[in-house]
């Protein structure tokens, strides 16, 4: 019954090839080219390539098709891949000159003219041997039209670019630690009974300052959002999710995805990628894709664990665990204190390696806690459950010696034939459904989201939103010696799949190096953080918690985002469900619920004024949204963040009709509500300042936007670093206003 309920499940999360869906998407992705929506063409060739049979003849067509969409975006490079895709796929030799020509002109762009001029002989040629020549009389006329381009660019060759002079920013000077994998020399490992393990800073830290760069041990891309299917829907959706657009293996922003060979869902950003994958993992998963997306991303990140480590290490150390040793199911028990290891350095510390050093290792990963005492029996059957029904799908599709690393490569591409076996999973894999258990019980408290700003709308305006998006879950064995703090005194960024900490304020020597796991005392009142964190096994006691819950003073949060009194507009209070006025003068009341949906009323106006913001309607957007400003104004506080986000909404809207003057205006206030609920020299701050800066420099209010400039430089280098795409687009943006005319300088 359970296995039938599951089999149900699966249909509504499809991930073999499917033929006509290729053609439904070629349809449509055909319609949007002759409209010119170039960008929504390409996501759809894309999902085309992903649903062609290997071998079809359309797989040529299709990635000749996307290189059109390529072009006419100005990926030029990109372009020629998939154009050299189309030519080894055997794309039909009747159609050629029309790929040539878009060859030719590629590399004209590219400026490499000598590449161009042959690919012009061979296609002159080609056009000269066709005997109906009045289907080649347009691109005849282009070819023309690029020869004298060609013959232009010869005569006047572009001048050399200089090279913009400290734009690349100083490279950071790092020392790795000889105890600790991927992390700094400031720091070191302590353990204690209550903080278990740890890091501590060995010497003085300032902002900004690297404390440890690793790389994911695995990481599986979260799908993002999509509604789940109905009986008789069609699973052809066209929306983009992040399944779509980044690489399944090393997350990086897909632009033409090279398709999995197997299955219509991993996607990946080039070949080697795709192989890579193949071999580490999705020879494994490629025929599971549909029951690892219905069970969810813990159990899949659990299996692709076991695969990367492989079926040796596994087996060790699920055998250790089973040989009476208590280190492993309670690490704490068995930790020197500090004082009597001193002279072992770190080898009392569980997860290390024999000769001390903690690396980022699956045996590292094998001790984080997985608290199974914790868990209540119903979580952990339900995991159970799950892991079961994917070692069983294993055994019966065939692939238990996949998984136990028993074939040669040259097998590995073989498709597998499903033979009949027993209901009782073998002893190899009973020990991998073990493992595989024990790591997703492991993630509830050790997972670590890997998290992108992911731009809002089309990206194709002069100032860019951007917001942190869920982009994968993740183990990092070192980045989990960190523990939590509501008040964290280190940032985390991400590019791919590593992970980079930095210092966001002065570590002093001795003091421990906190992250914030979610719950930011910024963010939420000190009973929501505690509620939030209880799925950690820990009740969090850092200051700020301390601070709220022993000194009873209502939290900054709970006042700045409270309903105001409609009469008097003084702060509403009260903790149950009737609300009343603060001015006794007043004293009027009124019901939380009344206000909440209130407000759940205003953000559904709110998101319909952005609705008409991107089909090109500014005007009613920016009417939508003052009226919206004003409701708001009668029952939230002047300091709530929605208040803060309105300000940001007609920013942007006065930044798309280019009055940059008004859209400045606007985005002012929202920094300062920002400011006033993240701190001034918060990330929240650091993006506002960098979309200021936008908004300025396309203003030409040259000396505003400098001083902008440097301020959102001072914070986004502490949270990301000089080298991050921000930095550098703030520094090329400086660049170019010191470039202006003096004159222009002395207006502005």
């Amino acid at each position: 019954e359970e296995e039938a309920a599951l089999v149900q499940l699966c249909h509504q999360a499809p991930t073999d090839k499917k033929p006509e869906a290729a053609s439904w998407y070629r349809e449509q992705g055909n319609q949007e080219f002759k409209r010119g929506h170039y960008q929504a063409a390409l996501r759809l060739y894309s999902k085309v390539a992903s649903h062609e049979l290997p071998g079809s003849p359309e797989v040529s067509v299709c990635f000749a098709n996307r290189s059109a969409a390529l072009l006419h975006l100005g990926h030029f490079e990109v372009c020629l891949e998939d154009i050299a895709r189309a030519e080894s796929h055997g794309y039909p030799d009747r159609l050629l000159p029309k790929v040539l020509l878009r060859k030719a002109e590629c590399l004209l762009c590219l400026g490499r003219l000598q590449d161009a001029q042959d690919i012009l002989r061979v296609l002159e040629s080609k056009i000269a041997l066709d005997g109906v020549m009045t289907t080649h009389l347009t691109r005849l006329k282009k070819l023309s039209q690029l020869k004298v381009k060609l013959g232009e660019k010869e005569r006047c060759p572009e001048p050399a670019r200089e090279a913009a002079g400290g734009t690349q920013g100083e490279p950071e000077i790092w020392e790795e630690n000889n105890r600790i994998s991927g992390a700094s020399s400031s720091l070191s490992l302590s353990f204690d009974a209550e903080r278990g393990r740890h890091l501590v800073a060995s010497q003085d830290i300032v902002p900004g300052q690297s404390l440890v760069k690793e790389e994911a041990f695995v990481s599986v891309l979260c799908p993002g959002e999509s509604l789940p299917l109905q009986d008789g829907d069609t699973a052809w959706d066209t929306r983009a999710t992040n399944a779509d657009l980044y690489c399944h293996r090393c997350l990086r922003q897909l632009l033409a995805s090279v398709p999995c060979q197997g299955c219509s869902y991993a996607k990946y950003c080039s070949q080697d990628c795709a192989d890579m994958a193949w071999q580490q993992y999705h020879r494994t998963e490629c025929s599971l894709g549909a029951l690892l997306l219905t069970l969810g991303v813990f159990c899949h990140v659990a299996l692709r664990t076991v695969l990367l480590a492989g079926f040796a290490e596994v087996s060790r150390l699920v055998a250790w665990s089973h040989h009476g040793d208590k280190n492993l199911q309670n690490p704490e028990a068995s930790c020197k204190p500090l004082s009597e290891a001193a002279g072992a350095g770190s080898r009392g510390v569980p997860g290390c390696d024999s000769s001390g050093r903690y690396q980022s290792s699956y045996q590292a990963l094998f001790h984080l806690l997985p608290h199974t005492e914790q868990h209540s029996p119903e979580h952990k059957f339900l995991c159970t459950i799950s892991v079961v029904a994917l070692c069983k799908q294993l055994q019966a599709a065939g692939l238990e010696a996949a998984v136990l690393s028993q074939e040669s490569p040259q097998q590995w591409s073989k498709p597998k034939t499903c033979e009949k076996t027993s209901d009782e999973l073998s002893p190899e894999l009973k020990t991998v459904a073990e493992a595989m258990l024990r790591h997703v019980l492991q993630l509830q408290c050790n997972a670590q989201a890997i998290t992108v700003m992911q731009e809002l709308g089309p990206g194709d305006g002069a100032v860019v939103d951007k917001k942190p998006v869920r982009l994968a879950t993740a183990f990092f064995p070192v980045l989990s010696l960190l523990n939590h703090s509501c008040c964290p005194n280190t940032s985390v960024s991400f590019s791919g799949t590593a992970a980079t900490v930095r210092a966001s304020q002065p570590i002093s020597s001795g003091q421990e190096v906190l992250h914030c796991y979610g719950p930011h005392w910024c963010r939420m009142r000190v009973a929501e953080r505690q509620q939030l964190l209880s799925q950690y096994f820990f009740e969090c006691r850092c200051p700020a918690c301390l601070e709220e819950l022993e000194s009873g003073v209502k939290s900054v949060v709970s006042i700045r985002n409270s309903f105001c009194c409609p009469k008097c507009q003084a702060q509403m209070q009260g903790e149950k469900d009737t609300l009343c006025c603060s001015n006794e003068a007043c004293a009027t009341s009124t019901s939380r619920d009344h206000l909440s949906g209130r407000l759940q009323d205003l953000q559904q106006q709110i998101k319909k004024a952005l609705g008409l913001l991107r089909i090109g309607k500014a005007d009613q957007a920016i009417k939508m949204l003052l009226k919206c400003q004003m409701d708001a104004g009668t029952f939230l506080s002047p300091e709530h963040l929605l208040m803060g986000e309105m300000e940001d909404h007609l920013a942007q809207v006065y930044a798309t009709l280019g009055k940059w003057q008004e859209a400045a205006r606007h985005l002012k206030k929202s920094i300062e509500i920002v400011e006033m609920h993240h701190g001034p020299s918060s990330v929240e701050t650091g993006h506002e300042l960098f979309k200021l800066a936008q908004i300025l420099f396309n203003g030409f209010a040259v000396s505003e936007a400098m001083s902008t400039i440097q301020r959102a430089e001072g914070i986004l280098s502490v949270h990301f670093g000089p080298q991050s795409a921000q930095i550098q687009e703030l520094q090329e943006m400086k660049a170019c206003l010191s470039e202006l005319p003096r004159n222009i300088l002395q207006r502005t």
